[in-house]
């Protein structure tokens, strides 16, 4: 009895449903599924309540797991249909696509391992931890799966459905498809293989498609001599050559000579985000959470999916009522009449929604799409999955943590003096050691080095592979970030990398990576003369210093590092500050401020008074730069170390007739770059800005203007409106008191303002 090939569509509703329906009416012994075959002990797992879709079958190369691909299925893709009715049954289920293994060449045999080599936690061999540091992560859209994207070719030069939809005059094929499929109950086999082979018959050839379907033919050659009822699921492009004579010396030419690489794998959770298309994903659909509703709605498919779309909005606080509702289905339908489609596809829900409930914003129309036409769910995975035990280890802490994976993003606020919440927070570090940056620090709004952080949480397929890869530094998360940091220590080559570690142990707390990352600290301070540099090292280790208690961490021996740095750049800074172009002297202002800041985190006086005693002969030394000089002027008021008076002396020697407006405006910027609430308080000073400004000669006033813009111009906008107001008048007017007007100035700028606008403008109004 001939073999019967289901051929689909990959990730279609209507293709599943069908296959379950041939299924039931013709059950096989044996089931052939286009997949890896090194996948099929896996098969079992979709039989268990722990895996549900959206999930991925996990390929890797055992030597290279930066080597990986995926293999995306939801519910209602209709290869999970079909293994899932198979298991079930007890029906036999095979995977019968190229094997993986031959798309990653077997590794090199070396005679000695690397000198960095860690045992793999699967096979126990010897792999180059720089290996896998330099492995590529691929993206989701390369990788290969049952959408026949090949990660080392490229993607079928002909896409059927388009083909056929432009066969039927549609210049939309997901439009055609839910007409014909969807909507209608479809596909017919028979037809879809037919339409197929005529495509086919005048499409180029993809070479990587010819290999696989040889390797097809061999193993649908080997079941007929075991079984007589067998049937496949392929996608839909496959049937033809499966269903073509081909000569068993044929297949056996092409296949000859592959060599195979080791590979594994395991099931890992996905999402509806990496399985649309735009995501990239060659075999990816428009709209994986309509098609979902699809799938799993009976009835009114319609109106159960706009009731779902009221909700989405009401969650954000706009008023939707069932009226809203009741009005958009019956747009929705007869948008459908007029178009003559059979039911109301996802472009005339999408339609009624924007139009009715959305009152034609964007934005809401943009929040049902994400949440609804693409969705944002995240499958699972059974807690004992076979994986690697880097990935167990996170499983555990994330269960103990109460920290559950989520594909939509959430907001996380952290208190660091609860147990739990230091814990959190020292996994997400960790974790972004590892490559895997599930947190994203957010801008707190109380300031950095308190009790509080604010992450961003969303969990991404892809940090399934950067696991499998991070397996290679240890068996446990701490225990990879610490030898990943060890490693990074041992091989930096700047300063600035070293101090970056420091602070990572501390807040990753890898207490085992501080003693090599602080002696590598000692030694690239030592070998580092750039003063830039030292000036750049110092609040990374000032903030852990700082905050180390905050977070139980010791940190032993670094304040003697830190104040040894500190000594070098009071030492050396008199000797940089001298003939500075405009970009030195903004270099020198920005590490002179990040050290003041670092200083003033430090509990030593002796360090400060030295800071302060520095800055303070540099400020008053002649010919420096007005940037940093007008720059340590602030920084010395604000620390207490100058009165109003001697500032106000010091303003006045830049702003004095003869010295040239550019240095006065460079040492006003630097001055005020700390916030312009010191004019608003001091009118003396504020006068003295003012008079200055209004002398500027008018050939010189464009050279300094862009850099007092730039000054007033970060200055917060009620500290704006404030020196405005002293300005004209001494303060704002009181109530019920008229400001007096200047007849002569309000009428200047008419002439400008009658031109801009096209009619004559007065002092009474437009003419």
């Amino acid at each position: 009895m001939p073999e019967r090939i289901y051929g689909i569509r990959h990730h279609g509703p209507g293709s599943a449903r069908a296959v379950v329906r041939e299924l039931d009416a013709h059950p096989p012994e044996v089931l052939l599924i286009e997949g890896p075959p090194e996948a099929d002990d896996l098969v079992r797992w979709v039989a268990d309540g722990g895996l549900e879709p959206p999930v991925a079958l996990l390929g890797y190369a055992v030597d290279d797991p930066g080597k990986a691909a995926f293999w995306p299925f939801a519910v209602f893709s209709p290869e999970w249909q079909a293994i899932r009715w198979a298991v079930r049954r007890g029906v036999h289920v095979r995977f019968f696509d190229l094997p993986y293994g031959y798309r990653v060449p077997p590794a090199a045999e070396a005679s000695t391992a690397p000198e960095d080599a860690v045992p793999h936690p699967v096979t126990g061999a010897g792999v180059s931890r720089a290996a896998v540091e330099s492995a590529p992560v691929p993206e989701t859209g390369t990788a290969d799966g049952p959408d026949g994207v090949d990660p080392a070719g490229p993607v079928r030069p002909v896409d059927p459905i388009a083909e056929l939809a432009a066969a039927a005059v549609y210049d939309d094929p997901e439009r055609w498809w839910e007409d014909v499929v969807e909507h209608r109950g479809m596909p017919a086999f028979e037809a879809v293989a037919e339409a197929m082979a005529a495509i086919r018959e005048h499409a180029p050839e993809d070479p990587d498609d010819l290999v696989r379907e040889a390797f097809m033919r061999s193993v649908l050659r080997e079941e007929r001599r075991r079984h007589e009822d067998i049937a496949v699921v392929c996608g839909a492009w496959h049937v033809p050559a499966l269903t073509r004579k081909v000569a068993v010396k044929d297949d056996t030419a092409l296949l000859k000579g592959r060599r195979k690489g080791k590979v594994a794998f395991t099931w890992v959770p996905w999402t509806y985000g990496r399985l649309a298309s735009w995501s990239g994903y060659g075999a990816g659909v428009r709209s994986p959470g309509w098609y979902h509703h699809l799938f799993t709605t009976g009835d009114d498919v319609v109106a159960r999916w706009l009731v779902d779309a009221a909700g989405v909005l009401r969650a954000e606080g706009v008023p939707t009522s069932s009226a809203h509702v009741i009005e958009a289905v019956r747009l929705a339908e007869a948008l459908a009449t007029m178009r003559g489609r059979p039911l109301a596809g996802l472009a005339e829900v999408t339609e009624a929604a924007e139009a009715v409930m959305c009152d034609g914003e964007p934005l809401r129309s943009e929040l049902i799409a994400r949440r609804l036409v693409v969705g944002e769910r995240l499958g699972t995975v059974p807690d004992d999955m076979p994986s690697v035990p880097l990935v167990r280890d996170l499983t555990a802490q994330q269960r103990s943590m109460r920290l559950k994976p989520e594909a939509a993003e959430r907001h996380l606020d952290l208190d660091l003096r609860q147990d739990n919440d230091l814990r959190r927070s020292r996994l997400l570090h960790r974790l972004t050691v590892l490559g895997v940056p599930w947190g994203q620090r957010a801008a707190t709004r109380r300031g950095t080095g308190t009790f509080r952080e604010e992450w961003r949480l969303a969990w991404q397929p892809e940090f399934a592979v950067r696991l499998v890869e991070g397996s290679m530094w240890g068996t446990t998360v701490v225990a990879a970030a610490t030898a990943r940091v060890t490693r990074r220590a041992r091989e930096a080559q700047t300063l600035a990398e070293v101090t970056e570690l420091v602070e990572t142990c501390l807040l990753a707390d890898l207490a085992g990576a501080y003693p090599p990352v602080l002696a590598a600290l000692d030694t690239r301070a030592a070998l580092d003369t750039d003063v830039h540099h030292l000036m750049a090292a110092i609040p990374a280790l000032a903030r852990t210093l700082r905050y180390g208690d905050v977070r139980r961490t010791d940190v032993a021996g670094l304040a003697t590092v830190t104040a040894s740095l500190l000594g070098r750049v009071c030492a050396a800074l008199p000797s940089v500050a001298g003939s500075l172009s405009d970009e030195a002297a903004r270099q020198l202002r920005d590490g002179m401020d990040g050290v003041h800041r670092a200083v003033g985190l430090l509990d030593d006086e002796p360090l400060r008074e030295r800071w302060l005693a520095t800055i303070g002969s540099l400020a008053s030394r002649p010919g420096l730069h007005g940037l940093p000089a007008g720059r340590l002027t602030r920084l010395l008021l604000d620390a207490g170390r100058l009165d109003g008076a001697e500032v106000r002396r010091r303003l006045r020697l830049p702003l004095t007739v003869g010295t040239p407006p550019a240095h006065a405006a460079a040492w006003v910027e630097g001055f005020l770059s700390g916030g312009g609430l010191l004019l608003v308080h001091d009118e003396a000073l504020l006068s003295l800005v003012d008079d200055w400004l209004a002398d500027i000669p008018a050939d010189a006033f464009d050279s300094v203007l862009p850099l007092l813009r730039r000054t007033f111009g970060g200055f917060d906008p009620g500290e704006r409106r404030a020196i405005g107001e002293r300005i004209a008048g001494g303060g704002p007017a009181q109530a019920g008191e008229l400001a007096e007007i200047d007849p002569d100035r309000a009428a200047a700028p008419l002439a400008t303002l009658s031109a801009l606008l096209g009619r004559r403008v007065t002092t009474g109004g437009a003419g």
